[in-house]
């Protein structure tokens, strides 16, 4: 039977025997030779979907373009990504302290005054 004729999975990919379950991934694929193949026994095809996860939200993926990413419709799977881009707090901070230094730069005397906004 030709892949076009066959059905296929949630992933897309051809199923034998019908859609291929999580179930009998490992069963029904070369899952476990290929990653033994490569050094790296153990490793889930799932693992796959978190580090694309991990790097989307590294990049600077809002909640919405993860949650769409992932197929969710409820914010708190898509949070449990978030803490990847916590690091952002300190790119904020040097950015900060950057601007700082630079009016600390001013010539014109008015680098360390505060004064009210609005």
């Amino acid at each position: 039977m030709s892949t076009s004729t066959r059905q296929r999975s949630e992933s897309g990919w051809p199923a034998k025997d019908g859609p291929l379950r999580r179930s009998g991934f490992n069963t029904r694929t070369r899952w476990v030779d290929a990653v033994k193949e490569m050094g790296l026994p153990g490793l889930h095809f799932h693992d796959l979907r978190h580090t694309g996860n991990m790097l989307a939200a590294e990049s600077g993926a809002g909640l919405k373009d993860l949650m769409a990413r992932m197929g969710h419709d409820n914010v708190r799977a898509a949070m449990i990504y978030q803490h990847a881009v916590r690091g952002a707090d300190k790119t904020i901070t040097d950015a900060i302290d950057r601007q700082l230094e630079k009016w600390d730069d001013d010539e014109n005397g008015s680098a360390g005054v505060l004064a009210p906004v609005g």
